[in-house]
């Protein structure tokens, strides 16, 4: 593998110096991307992109091409892993992923087991080392899954909902049948992430995009020691080597100081909490990673630099100053509707204003 030329989101999740703050954008490849739209229509489906490695490398390097971003994503996604456990994943148009079979009781959490890296998830695996290859150095690659927490929320959902009554009463009535497939996506996500990390990945993210869904009581029971679990378990590495580990979460704001202390190297937050509040929530020990509002980015330029300055300098405040330990992100990821001309503008901008 080539040197790394671009090491500032590396240094940021360490907490060192940079010479500006780094940023990368949830879904920055996707459908807001007229060569995205064409390599989806040439695939034919989204599942034709994502398995097919050489096409997964493409899309993951099709926004680097148009920003100067510092790092890539790889192009994938979180519902892979219950895939390879049988659950048969499709995708309906305008309805997002569903499952053909759900799990709904002790018996059937008790048939899940941790699927083989490289031969169920291969493809993954072959992606991230064609993409390392490919990327040459240029940024660094960030590998991830989605917590045991949002997995289950799909597989016993069978899709998205609106209210999780089903895992939210499994949690109520059988809370030991919830807890063992908690604990299967919990191995599954450390070996999963482990592979990523073998295959050339060098940072990690895990998304609990549904964690904040749960009451503060239920998410330390149901989702929190399964993140901690994570942060723990996986094998990173040691002091330079170590590969950093972030663990993001949609309204995860009064959770910051017990995530902090999970043992991961930085934690990313959505936009309902100042930058500055979380820097102080979560102290000094772990990078943070966020927050601008993803709409900001239907504002016009000029708005668009106003939010991400505002962002930049909430985190300084909050951190005595120094804009050291922030990584600039979206609180979430991007729409399809989103305008390419305006993120350049926010990649842009993140660099201007927090040039040292």
């Amino acid at each position: 593998m080539s040197p790394l030329k671009n090491d500032r989101f590396l240094r940021a999740l360490k907490r060192e110096p940079v010479d500006c703050t780094p940023v990368w954008l949830m879904r920055q490849a996707g459908r807001y991307l007229p060569e995205y739209r064409a390599t989806r229509a040439a695939a034919g489906s989204f599942l034709g992109m994502a398995k097919n490695p050489e096409i997964a490398c493409e899309v993951t390097l099709q926004p680097l091409r148009r920003f100067d971003l510092d790092a890539a994503i790889l192009f994938s996604d979180i519902l892979t892993v219950p895939d390879a456990m049988g659950l048969g994943l499709y995708f309906v148009e305008g309805e997002g992923p569903k499952f053909e079979r759900t799990i709904r009781s002790a018996a059937e959490a008790q048939k899940l087991g941790v699927p083989d890296m490289e031969t169920e998830l291969r493809y993954v695996m072959d992606a991230v080392r064609l993409i390392r290859r490919e990327l040459d150095g240029q940024v660094p690659l960030i590998g991830f899954s989605g917590s045991p927490w949002t997995l289950a929320c799909y597989m016993v959902e069978g899709g998205g909902s609106k209210d999780f009554a089903r895992i939210k009463a499994m949690a109520l009535n059988e809370p030991k049948a919830l807890h063992h497939l908690l604990s299967v996506n919990t191995d599954a996500v450390i070996a999963y992430l482990a592979a990523q990390r073998a295959a050339g990945a060098q940072a990690l993210q895990v998304f609990d995009t549904w964690g904040g869904v749960l009451s503060p009581a239920m998410y330390r029971e149901f989702s929190l020691p399964y993140l901690t679990r994570i942060a723990q378990e996986l094998q990173r590495g040691e002091g330079a080597d170590r590969t950093p580990l972030i663990l993001f979460g949609k309204g995860n704001a009064a959770h910051l100081q017990a995530l902090a202390a999970s043992g991961t190297e930085g934690v990313g937050v959505d936009w309902l909490i100042e930058l500055g509040d979380a820097r102080h929530r979560a102290g000094a020990n772990v990078a943070l990673q966020g927050n601008l509002d993803p709409a900001t980015l239907y504002g016009s330029p000029e708005s668009i630099r106003i939010q991400v300055r505002a962002a930049l300098d909430s985190y300084a405040e909050g951190n005595g100053g120094s804009r050291e330990g922030h990584v600039f992100n979206l609180g979430h990821g991007m729409s399809p509707d989103m305008n390419p001309d305006h993120v350049k503008v926010l990649v842009d901008a993140v660099h201007e204003f927090s040039t040292r």
